[in-house]
């Protein structure tokens, strides 16, 4: 796949690197003074995609954010603090923040067990959005590659790391305002958004013959069934080292 999004100079998110004893209370976390999400609402209101924003608990979120260990001052930490999360294109892509009834995963909640085992640990990436396809962007924290703080697409048609080039603030600008058709050009299949809009935010459909198949390059000759994205994910790993390109 290839992304091509307008130059936007946008604001650069670090990760907060900090130990787990060391983890910051959500207070100190909470940035009233320059609030990331001023920032996220105007660029969802010019957005050309669709975005619905999910509803918050604010309890919730607090505790989110505290696991999350990132400022409301970073466009992540102001997702995470302010939404349920982000749906974007009819719930094509998912962006995780503190959970929903709709899409009832956390972004912190999400990536233990698969980028780190603790709260508060460094982590060599973060899963920070996935689509209704079975694919994954990821935040590079060091284990992706030396381009620390860029995007990575973990696609469905080749099990590869595409590396995107873009930041986590510049991929918010592929989800609103990029040409999304062109960009999963071959993967969407006819009358996929109505099928989509109606899946939840922790299911994703599954394709056989697998996407990434010679078999499989017509998605609308493919079968294909819902189910949780938990299964996927763990089945992308699985047929990575199965392909060898894992050793």
């Amino acid at each position: 796949m290839v992304l091509k999004f307008p130059l936007i100079v946008l604001t650069f998110l670090a990760l907060t690197a900090t130990a787990q004893n060391k983890m910051k209370k959500a207070e100190e976390l909470i940035d009233k003074v320059d609030p990331g999400w001023t920032l996220v609402e105007d660029w969802i209101k010019t957005a050309k995609n669709k975005v619905e924003i999910l509803p918050v608990d604010a309890l919730k979120a607090k505790e989110v954010l505290y696991k999350t260990q990132v400022t409301t001052r970073s466009p992540m930490g102001a997702i995470v603090y302010h939404t349920g999360g982000l749906l974007i294109d009819d719930g094509w892509i998912r962006i995780l923040g503190s959970g929903s009834a709709k899409f009832n995963r956390t972004l912190p909640d999400w990536n233990k067990g698969k980028s780190f085992n603790d709260f508060g640990e460094t982590a060599p990436f973060l899963l920070v959005a996935d689509d209704a396809i079975g694919g994954f962007y990821l935040l590079n924290g060091g284990g992706l590659g030396s381009d620390v703080g860029k995007m990575y697409y973990f696609s469905p048609d080749n099990l590869e790391y595409e590396q995107l080039d873009i930041t986590y603030s510049e991929f918010l600008g592929f989800c609103f305002d990029n040409d999304l058709d062109k960009f999963y050009q071959g993967n969407r299949w006819n009358g996929w958004r109505a099928e989509v809009s109606k899946l939840k935010g922790d299911e994703v459909f599954n394709f056989y013959p697998f996407l990434w198949t010679a078999e499989g390059n017509d998605i609308n000759k493919n079968s294909r069934k819902i189910i949780s994205v938990q299964e996927q994910y763990g089945l992308n790993l699985d047929l990575r080292k199965q392909l060898g390109f894992d050793k």
